[in-house]
């Protein structure tokens, strides 16, 4: 455990997954000065396994939200891999959620809670962000969100 942040999903019950490899033509992270842009990461369980389905069509938004956590949770194991402790988050500055979702669902903000309700329960105010929540009529591997990141990151 490397400090007060890993300390914090300690206390929790909340693992940290290990942080996903990706699956194209793209880097997991990129650290420009002091932000680090982490690429989208969709809603798959560190067992490997994928929260697949659509809004709308059969997801819940309650199942929803907790596919928009584990996209979060993936976030926070690429910022530890690329800095190598996560108390040097000192802001999450904006997250981007897609929802998988049919035309007609219109929910999108409180499926994406599930992302930034995990950054606030384990960041505390830095983990109080400027968002958005898109619906998308599909999304990787059939998986029911994705989220990406921008950090501020301290020394």
């Amino acid at each position: 455990m490397n400090g007060k942040v890993e300390a914090r999903l300690a206390s929790l019950g909340i693992a940290l997954p290990e942080a996903p490899n990706p699956v194209a033509n793209y880097v997991a992270s990129v650290l420009a000065g002091n932000l680090l842009f982490i690429s989208g990461q969709i809603s798959k369980a560190a067992d490997g396994s994928v929260a697949k389905g659509r809004l709308g069509a059969g997801l819940t938004i309650e199942q929803g939200r907790d596919a928009a956590r584990l996209s979060a949770l993936a976030i926070l194991a690429q910022a530890k891999a690329a800095v190598g402790d996560l108390d040097r988050i000192e802001q999450v500055v904006k997250l981007t959620g897609f929802v998988n979702a049919t035309p007609e669902f219109v929910d999108h903000p409180q499926v994406i809670n599930g992302a930034s309700d995990l950054m606030v329960e384990v960041l505390g105010d830095k983990g109080r962000h400027t968002r958005a929540a898109v619906g998308v009529s599909s999304l990787p591997m059939g998986c029911a969100v994705e989220v990406d990141a921008i950090l501020l990151i301290g020394p």
